[in-house]
Parts: C-alpha cells; structure tokens; sequence
C-alpha cells in the first residue's frame, strides 16, 4: 500500500467518524485525492459528479422510495399485518411469526430496511408487549426481521449493484427470495421453541373460514401489489424501471379511492416527503462514484486483487474472509455507500476464485444488511431504540439471537450457491 492510499483512507475515515455527512466525507476525500495524488483536473470530478445521476437505473429507486412512503402513509401495512396475522398468529408465539411474516410482506414492496422499521416497529412493538411477550424479544425481532426490505426484493442495494457490475437486476432480485424465506422460517421456528410451551403469552384463536375470506378480501388489494411487481417483472410485461412506477400509480390509487385513507394534501406531503429521500440518496450515489473513479485512477481494485490472490488460494477461505471484512464494513458504513465503493474494489477478485457475480452481489446484500443491526452505526438500533424508549446497549443485547440466525442463512448462502441460484437458472438469468 503506498503513503498516499494511507491518507485517503485516514481522511476518509476521519470525516466519517466526526459528524461530518456520508457524502460530504466522499467528496471532500476525493477531492484531495484528485488535486494532490491523482492530479487530475476538478473539473472532471464536476462531470462525474454529474454525469452518476444521468443513469436511467436510478429512476427505480426513486420510485420504490415513492411506494414505500405512500403504503407507510395509508393503510396497506395494516391491511398486510391482519394477513400475516390470520396466517400464523393463531400459532404458539403466532404474534411474534405475525412480525416477521409482516415485515417479509412489507419488504416485497418497499425495498427499504428504515421504512420497514418504521412502519411496522410503530405498530407491532406495542401490539407484542401487550401480549405478554417479552420486550428483549420483541426488540430483537422487530429490529433485524426489516432487514428483509434489502434481501427479499424488490432491494435498493441489489439495483445499485446491478448498476456497478451490469448483473441482471431481475436476476438478482429473484436470488433474494430464498435466503429471505430462510430468514423467516427460522425466526418462526425459533419463536416456536421459545413460546410453544408458555401459557400466559396470549394466543388468537385460529380463524373461520369467514374471517379469513374477509381478512383476504380486504387485504387483497395490498396483497395484488406484490404481484404486479413481481409478475410484471418476471412475466416480462415490464421492466424493474416500469415496475416501480406502476407500483407508485397503483399504490396512490388504492390508497386514494379503495381505502380512502388518504387525500391529495397527504399526496402533496408524501411527495415531497420522496423527493428529500431521493435527494439525499442521489447526493450519496453522486460522492460515492467520484470516490470511485479516483479508486480506478489510482488502479487500486488492481492492486487489492494481485494481494488478496497472491496471498488467497482457496475459494472457501476467500469467501469467509469477504464475508468477515463486510461485516466490519456494515457496522460503520450504510449499505448504499459501501455497495458503490467496495463493490468495484471486490468485482476483480471473483474471476480468479470463480465466484459468481450474481451470488457475491446477494452475499454483499446480506452482509451489509446485517450492518442495520449491529452498533456503533447500525440505523434500525437507533430508530427501535426511540420507539421503544430503551439505549442502544439493551437494543443491541436484544437483536443478538436474531443476529445469530441472519449470520447462519448468510454462510450457508455463501457455502450452497446452487441453492440459493436455483431460482436465477430456472428462469434463465444464468
């Protein structure tokens, strides 16, 4: 490593560790590096700068920030809960399997780990600690289960991976169902074991054949948004881009004229609410492309890929050290930053170990996912802690089962690629 990669990567880190913004830190870091080790004139910093937001892949990600905000506004995440709810809540611990069955429901929509923290944690935290389940379970779970908004997709990482390494997003997206069905069948089964003998935890009767006709009926306009989007991609009626935009029309018309839970101020107030969350995440996607670019002047991925296969012989023992280095990552660095700055580093490793682009792409996901839940940055402690009024030490102690769960879908995703890539072959995206 030469001095000058040691001082961007000082000042990098520096400004990261103060309160100075994700994409303040990358701009500034690059800049330096421009004027004194790549010297380079800023003015193509400027064109880069620019030129990162006029990519057509970005309009998915403003649009599924769009749906996700309108459900959080109306009543689709409450008619999904019920659903999840007459699905399993009848169930030993059936409360606890409602939460993580919601927020797999609801990440099939947004793609958003904070708006699925948000929306469902407001709701279900208290409905839990009524019911007579403990509050360090109920933390624990309704932190790490909004993981699912960036696993099972649609996934706002996955589409900035996809921009990065030209992968399918369509193949990528359906990569994400099995480890996310994975997640939510051990949470379930591991809720099973801690309540399937407890008596004063409160249980819902299991439900009529009427009730859940109804339940169904009112939820089937909610339900018939996850279908669109993932019909209308995988039958090839539309793209990922078109999809997001119908699912935004969709959503405003159910919301406005079936459920009647909003009105055109609340469609003001959403979309402008959208725009300053696309704003701030174009500023991020715009710095963290810079920053790259002075990586791929200084031909540092190059150099990173001769160490690491100089120095790494086996495939197993290359990705157990990725998955170890991402971990660390996610628990300083948001999934998005380190998706568009890491990402063009580890894509020239994969050739010499045969790795899969498409699988290091949902390892990469999941790693960083799993950085919501782990201090000191992780976002989903801070936002549960405020609900539920509690420090960032209990939270941490509480997600800690649930983190233990994630890991082990992750290192078998990682070790049985052909498992988790069936769904990709089947439909011929590999």
């Amino acid at each position: 490593m030469q001095i000058s990669d040691l001082i961007i990567l000082c000042i990098l880190l520096g400004c990261m560790t103060s309160y100075v913004p994700v994409f303040l830190c990358l701009f500034f870091t690059t800049a330096i590096g421009f004027m004194w080790f790549a010297h380079m004139p800023l003015i193509l910093l400027a064109q880069t700068l620019f030129r990162s937001l006029d990519n057509f892949s970005l309009v998915v990600v403003l649009f599924f920030i769009l749906c996700g905000n309108i459900m959080s506004k109306g009543k689709t995440v409450e008619k999904l809960i019920n659903l999840a709810n007459a699905l399993v809540s009848w169930l030993p611990g059936g409360l606890g399997m409602a939460g993580v069955v919601g927020c797999g429901l609801f990440g099939a929509i947004s793609g958003s780990t904070v708006a699925t923290v948000v929306a469902l944690g407001g709701f279900m935290i208290p409905a839990l600690i009524q019911n007579g389940y403990e509050e360090k379970y109920t933390l624990g779970l309704m932190t790490t289960s909004p993981n699912l908004g960036v696993i099972i997709p649609p996934s706002i990482s996955m589409i900035f991976y996809s921009m990065i390494s030209n992968v399918s997003l369509e193949g990528l997206f359906i990569s994400g169902f099995i480890p996310g069905l994975l997640i939510i069948a051990c949470v379930c089964f591991y809720t099973w074991i801690l309540y399937h003998n407890r008596t004063d935890i409160k249980r819902l009767p299991m439900p009529a054949f009427k009730d859940l006709y109804l339940i169904l009926k009112e939820g089937f306009w909610a339900v018939m948004l996850i279908v669109i989007i993932f019909g209308g991609i995988f039958s090839g009626a539309f793209t990922a881009n078109e999809a997001a935009v119908v699912a935004s029309v969709y959503a405003f018309l159910v919301e406005l004229f079936i459920y009647k839970s909003m009105n055109f101020k609340d469609v003001k107030e959403v979309t402008i609410s959208s725009a300053v969350t696309s704003a701030t995440l174009l500023l991020i996607v715009a710095s963290a492309t810079c920053f790259g670019r002075y990586l791929t002047f200084q031909n540092i991925p190059s150099r990173v890929a001769e160490i690491v296969v100089a120095n790494i012989h086996s495939p197993f023992v290359f990705l157990l050290a990725m998955n170890i280095v991402l971990l660390f990552i996610g628990m300083f660095m948001d999934i998005i930053s380190a998706t568009l700055i890491l990402g063009p580093v580890f894509l020239p490793l994969l050739g010499p170990f045969h790795v899969n682009p498409m699988h290091f792409g949902l390892i990469m996901t999941v790693n960083l996912a799993i950085g919501y839940c782990t201090p000191p940055m992780g976002v989903s402690l801070f936002i549960t802690g405020a609900l539920a009024k509690r420090d960032i030490i209990y939270v941490s102690r509480a997600v800690l089962p649930f983190l233990a769960i994630q890991i082990g879908v992750l290192f078998f995703l990682t070790y049985f690629p052909q498992v988790v890539l069936f769904l990709p072959r089947m439909f011929g995206y590999l």
